[in-house]
């Protein structure tokens, strides 16, 4: 090793050594042990998927788990047929609100959805709860907002919580211990591309 590697070596060795120290003190701080609530929410492709990504990782552990879709209506996609035989999975929605254009059928359906999910959050049995696309029936008006950050806050001391959608409400974020804003660069779907299985589907 030339005598400028060697020099390039130590300054990043201690560069390393002072980050280690950072993070094993930052390690040793975090004590708590309880459930989080999870918020997955902005603009951007791949909230859901990363609910999902926590579902096989919990899965891993052998957790219970538990999926409430509240919008989607489609029964046939590559997560449900994977992960759904692991899972208690319910498929509540009955599709886009701009497809059902009723208002009050789009209520009944959420309040449907909501006592399932409800239920879930009410069992410690359940370890892992995921509640998809929750977030438009807030900011709809759908269902109460009260009613539902009350559940979150009242759950089993242990149990975790995944809320996806875009435009989390304030409340909901303030709630949550672990929020990701995932942005929207840039979509196949605007270039004309439909939805690919394995990817969208």
């Amino acid at each position: 090793m030339t005598e400028d590697a060697t020099e390039r070596q130590a300054r990043h060795s201690a560069r390393m050594a002072k980050k280690k120290a950072v993070v094993d003190a930052a390690i040793a701080a975090a004590t708590d042990a309880r459930g989080l609530l999870l918020v997955v929410t902005g603009n951007g492709k791949g909230k859901s998927t990363a609910a999902f990504g926590m579902v096989a990782r919990a899965l891993g552990h052998r957790l219970k788990v538990g999926v409430v879709q509240f919008i989607k209506s489609r029964t046939d996609t590559g997560e449900e047929a994977f992960l759904g035989p692991h899972t208690e999975w319910h498929v509540t929605g009955d599709g886009f609100t701009w497809d059902t254009q009723n208002r009050e059928q789009d209520i009944a359906t959420a309040q449907r959805g909501w006592a399932i999910a409800a239920r879930m959050l009410a069992d410690p049995a359940y370890q892992l709860v995921v509640l998809d696309e929750l977030t438009y029936l807030l900011s709809y008006g759908y269902l109460d907002a009260d009613t539902v950050l009350d559940a979150l806050v009242q759950r089993p001391a242990m149990q975790h919580v995944v809320v996806t959608g875009r435009a989390a409400s304030d409340a909901l974020i303030a709630l949550a211990d672990t929020v990701s804003v995932i942005a929207d660069e840039k979509h196949a779907f605007r270039a004309g591309v439909q939805a690919q299985p394995g990817i969208d589907l």
